[in-house]
């Protein structure tokens, strides 16, 4: 018997306790909500043409702003320098990041993928690239991340249950 289920009697199996089903239940739905925007965001710029010039407007308009911080000066002229490759990485990276989070592939990668979901959110918050579904977005992630079985309802878990319920043919 593990930590996460609760015996009832015996000859009972062992059932969930309620708090840890609706931690998982709760995290499930951040992390979906989350996934959910950050599909929309990588669509949104997908069809909106985005590409090398919106790459090189919000490099520019970092390089001449106060506000920017200077941890973020050597990704601006890297952003100048290659503004084609970030005018397609940064929709595929969000939509990415979309799809693992709406999926649910497990505890781990569900963790990491809201880790990379909040450097993410930071890195544009720091150029000065602020909308306002961002602190709405590092606040679900964060979530995800303070609830750790967030990762457990989704294909993961679907493909583990298919797994022990349906018995190989030999």
């Amino acid at each position: 018997m593990t930590a996460t289920a609760v015996r009832v009697d015996r000859g009972e199996p062992a059932r969930t306790a309620p708090w840890l089903l609706a931690s998982a239940l709760l995290g499930t739905a951040a992390r979906i909500a989350a996934g959910v925007l950050w599909l929309n965001e990588g669509i949104l710029k997908y069809r909106a043409g985005f590409g090398s010039a919106d790459i090189l407007l919000v490099a520019q308009s970092a390089a001449g702003n106060s506000r920017v911080p200077f941890f973020f000066r050597p990704l601006g002229a890297l952003m100048q320098a290659a503004p084609g490759l970030f005018g397609v990485a940064i929709p595929a990276l969000e939509a990415a990041l979309g799809v693992l989070l709406v999926l649910g592939l497990g505890r781990v990668l569900t963790a990491i993928t809201a880790l990379g979901s909040i450097a993410t959110l930071m890195l544009y918050w720091s150029s000065d690239q602020l909308i306002a579904q961002y602190p709405a977005m590092v606040l679900l992630s964060a979530a995800v991340l303070a609830l750790p079985w967030s990762g457990r309802v989704g294909v993961a878990w679907w493909w583990g249950r298919r797994r022990t319920r349906t018995p190989r043919p030999r």
